[in-house]
């Protein structure tokens, strides 16, 4: 886990922020409406500014460790805000920037759960605003014939027509989130779920620093039904840590095949991925025999070599009617060895609904409800019962195992165009696989400003 080491009282120094996007918000609003550019768009700036806060009450907590979520009422809170600046080099062809300004903390430093509550919370937290570059990246769209399709203007997406069978390649400084693992239902904490095991697959253990973003190389080719994807992306120089190995000697493979259908008349999409990491991780097993030789405690910065993890995942997205969608994921990896960026999630099985407010007249509002259950394998309990720290958990102790399972649901007002306000609860059973602790109900207001 990295987090800032020096603790001071918190000053609320997302409520400036939010004055002044609110203010920017009003000034653009004016400026720009209805003034949308026809595609091809040769530039375009969009931005955003988002504030998350998170309480919980008090819970049942005997005992806990370095990486527990704190048993007594706790609240905090994360805001940050994005540039996202896109320029056309020639046909096809889009260089991207984004700039990023964060500030705040999640529940007890983001530890404490596995699937932790806020996507919108880094594991790096601090007081005061800092700016990181976090997507520097081109993207090149080769058309290969078809139809001709109209892509609409968007962040991170310049206004364009393309044919429906095309050649993506997307290169830089990005998310692996932004090509895959995808879901029009559950992928954004800036404006559907939060919980982090409901954005994305829980135990994809996708290449990151300790903000979410890396160095890589990702290619899609789409056909009338299908798009196979395929990427290259690097590894963290330790795991959970600040600095990317830039010479990829240490790197994640991932690829993923969609497939795209109509089921009773409505769109839905099947997809099936598959990730390697591939460097300096630790064995489980391990840490506890050298733990046990010693008679410490088990460590897996001592027992670090170069291997490899694999993991699979299903993600499923249907439309049920024009105004409720489903999704579903299923995701399993090898739990002997330690999780490299992700979270400490050795399989994970999530659902859920998102329904739009047409039937009460408010379309652009939307109501979510999804579950998931997390588990660790036996080899990540045997570490974690004799009393190891993971990314995200470690109770000092785990005498009571049992699968962490959560809820959430959300509903998010659109207030006006560039402004919607959600508020979000959380019910967590067994946090972090200790049945010792807990339960613990976790309530959300959500803030987000976009234009």
């Amino acid at each position: 886990m990295t987090t800032e080491d020096t603790r001071v009282p918190r000053r609320r120094i997302s409520i400036a922020l939010g004055v002044f996007a609110l203010c920017g918000a009003q000034l653009a609003g004016a400026a720009w409406a209805g003034d949308v550019p026809a595609p091809p768009e040769s530039w375009s700036l969009h931005w955003q500014a988002t504030n998350v806060t998170q309480y919980h009450p008090g819970f049942r907590s005997p005992y806990s460790g370095a990486n527990s979520l704190s048993g007594e009422s706790h609240d905090d809170e994360t805001t940050d805000a994005t540039l996202f600046a896109g320029v056309r080099l020639w046909r096809g062809m889009g260089f991207y920037l984004n700039p990023e300004v964060d500030q705040g903390y999640g529940l007890s430093d983001t530890l404490g759960l596995a699937g932790f509550s806020s996507g919108e919370a880094y594991k790096v937290g601090a007081n005061a605003p800092y700016l990181r570059l976090h997507r520097a990246f081109f993207r090149q769209v080769i058309d290969l014939g078809g139809e001709a399709v109209t892509v609409a203007p968007d962040a991170n997406l310049l206004g364009d027509t393309h044919t429906a069978v095309n050649l993506t390649l997307t290169l830089g400084k990005f998310s692996v989130g932004d090509v895959f693992d995808t879901n029009q239902y559950a992928h954004d904490p800036r404006g559907d779920f939060l919980n982090w095991s409901l954005i994305d697959a829980g135990a994809f253990d996708y290449a990151a620093d300790a903000w979410g973003y890396s160095y890589g190389v990702a290619a899609e080719w789409a056909q009338s039904w299908w798009t196979l994807r395929a990427g290259l992306f690097d590894l963290s120089r330790v795991p959970n840590s600040r600095e990317l190995e830039q010479d990829f000697s240490q790197f994640a493979l991932i690829g993923e095949l969609e497939e795209r259908h109509t089921l009773a008349g409505q769109a839905g999409k099947l997809k099936l991925l598959g990730y390697l990491n591939r460097g300096r991780m630790a064995d489980y097993a391990d840490a506890v025999s050298l733990a046990q030789a010693t008679g410490g405690t088990p460590d897996v910065t001592q027992v670090r070599q170069y291997r490899s993890r694999p993991g699979v995942g299903l993600n499923l997205e249907q439309a049920l009617g024009p105004d409720l969608g489903l999704f579903a994921r299923a995701s399993l990896n090898d739990g002997s060895k330690e999780a490299f960026e992700f979270t400490e999630i050795n399989r994970s099985v999530s659902a859920g609904l998102s329904l739009k407010g047409t039937r009460w007249q408010r379309p652009k509002d939307t109501v979510g409800l999804a579950g998931v259950v997390n588990g660790l394998s036996s080899d990540a309990r045997n570490y974690f019962g004799a009393g190891g720290l993971g990314i995200l958990i470690g109770d000092g102790r785990l005498p009571n195992y049992g699968l962490e399972k959560i809820v959430e649901t959300y509903y998010s007002v659109q207030v006006i165009e560039a402004l919607a306000i959600s508020v979000d609860y959380q019910f967590v059973d067994n946090p972090a696989y200790n049945r010792d602790r807990g339960p613990v109900s976790i309530f959300g207001v959500r803030f987000h400003l976009a234009m």
